[in-house]
């Protein structure tokens, strides 16, 4: 059943079904242990989550892939499809992997931080997950796949066969790490990552984004200044399509801080600057794009009033393409914008995020929060849009009538919870994450809708989320946190 904009702005109720990484309130909270990063695949039924540690944490369904599994009972698939068609999708820990590692550049004596930036999934042929990382300076492409040991055959206990030849028959197809015991009896899995190719050295500027083109061959990397074009399969080399340095530094009066390729065209790529602009750009009509652009803009605003703070929150944080490839959306500090490509003189709507906030901004600026880059995302159906803000909060939106207000969501909030067991504080985890500890909550959580009157926490901040690409489900985290809400 296809809703329209008015039955689909009126029938979202969000509720939280799970939370992975929260702390006691004795905990301090480990700077390693922040999420900086969430994708989820073109499927949904994984999900990629980045740290701060230099870490990538992967999530799976509890049902695990589309495809069925050839052993499991006919009664636990029943179960499996009942619980699928019924409820929403449900995740559990998969593996991780450390990306990167802290390095020092000897030349520019700069030290480069582990944090990953950006995780993207790439196209998988052979089945295998293709993930592409980046933290300031290296972009990476793991491949993780599933390894399977099947045991050949169940080995009798023959009377003429002695115990140690049976032993060391069945110990034939199994390692030191692997107990002899099988999930249904025929296989076990482990999960194996290798970094195929390492993409170094291009970019003088920190990395701000990575995103695949849909010709599933390139993608392109943007940092400050420069946008990059890259073939997944060489790694050595790339072409330089933005170029937005100056001859002269002190000249310089904008930046790059996204860019997105086109989810239909291959040869359309969209790039948002420090200025408020969103840049579209036909890779087809030079080597170098930037001087063939189209600008988006937002004219009421360039004719307002200015002040000391207009430039700094007109910064386009994130920018997001609608699946339909007509429509995209952009999220600077203090609105979120939806755009028709078409129409590059005012966006379509713009949704208040924290409005209550602008009278405060010279407090903002002081204490640095006015710098913070908050991500947004758009639902499959392109009706329902999402970002973050202060005090933990969750701000969903509907393309429709009477949306304007939007709906405002506690991440994570639980008024049925119990209370969390007290522990001793932990020390700085090595390999296993920190979100491996999942906390499943019955869907009894509040939602609330309109403009929460609460004072605003700044130094809790939703700054990262990601939608569900074929339901209404949104993974989001708050510190070292990772919640999942549902409607």
């Amino acid at each position: 059943m296809i809703l329209n904009r008015e039955e689909a702005s009126a029938s979202l109720e969000w509720k939280c079904s799970q939370a992975f990484g929260e702390r006691n309130p004795d905990e301090e909270l480990q700077d390693v242990d922040i999420v900086s990063a969430i994708e989820f695949d073109k499927t949904g039924d994984y999900l990629a989550v980045g740290d701060r540690g230099g870490r990538v944490i992967l999530f799976e369904t509890v049902g695990g892939k589309n495809t069925p599994n050839q052993h499991i009972s006919i009664s636990e698939l029943e179960k499996e499809m009942d619980f699928t068609s019924t409820s929403h999708p449900e995740y559990r820990y998969k593996t991780e992997f450390q990306s990167h590692e802290p390095e020092f550049d000897y030349l520019k004596s700069l030290e480069i931080e582990e944090k990953i930036n950006r995780v993207r999934w790439c196209a998988a042929p052979n089945g295998s997950m293709f993930i592409l990382s980046t933290n300031d300076k290296t972009i990476k492409l793991w491949k993780v796949r599933d390894q399977k040991v099947k045991k050949i055959k169940e080995m009798d206990h023959f009377p003429f066969v002695s115990s140690e030849n049976t032993l060391l028959a069945e110990k034939n197809f199994m390692n030191e790490h692997n107990p002899p015991s099988f999930a249904h009896g025929y296989h076990l899995e482990w999960t194996e990552n290798m970094a195929t190719k390492v993409y170094p050295h291009a970019h003088d500027f920190n990395i701000n984004s990575i995103s695949n083109n849909s010709d599933c061959e390139t993608f392109v990397s943007a940092d400050d200044l420069r946008i990059n074009l890259w073939n997944l399969e060489i790694s050595d080399q790339c072409f330089n399509i933005v170029d937005m340095k100056p001859s002269n530094m002190d000249d310089l009066t904008e930046v790059i801080t996204s860019a997105e390729f086109h989810p239909i065209y291959c040869n359309l790529l969209a790039y948002s600057s420090s200025r408020g602009f969103v840049r579209l750009v036909d890779m087809r009509q030079s080597a170098l794009c930037d001087h063939s652009a189209r600008i988006l803009r937002d004219a009421a605003e360039s004719h307002g009033s200015k002040s000391f703070f207009t430039e700094i929150i007109a910064s386009i944080s994130d920018i997001k393409f609608a699946n339909d490839g007509q429509h995209l959306l952009s999220r600077d500090y203090m609105n979120l914008k939806l755009w028709d490509i078409r129409m590059d003189s005012t966006p379509v709507v713009t949704f208040k995020i924290h409005e209550h906030l602008r009278p405060k901004l010279c407090d903002l600026y002081n204490n640095d929060s006015i710098f913070d880059k908050f991500e947004c995302s758009v639902s499959g159906d392109g009706l329902h849009f999402a970002t973050g803000s202060y005090s933990n909060l969750l701000r969903i939106f509907s393309h429709g009538v009477g949306s304007a207000g939007g709906i405002t969501v506690e991440a994570g909030k639980n008024e049925n919870r119990k209370p969390i067991l007290q522990a001793a504080p932990r020390a700085r985890r090595s390999s296993l994450s920190n979100l491996t500890r999942g906390l499943y909550r019955q869907a009894h959580e509040n939602s609330s809708s309109g403009h929460h009157e609460l004072s605003y926490n700044l130094s809790s901040k939703l700054l990262h989320l990601a939608w569900h690409p074929t339901t209404n489900l949104i993974a989001c985290a708050n510190g070292n946190s990772l919640f999942f809400h549902y409607a």
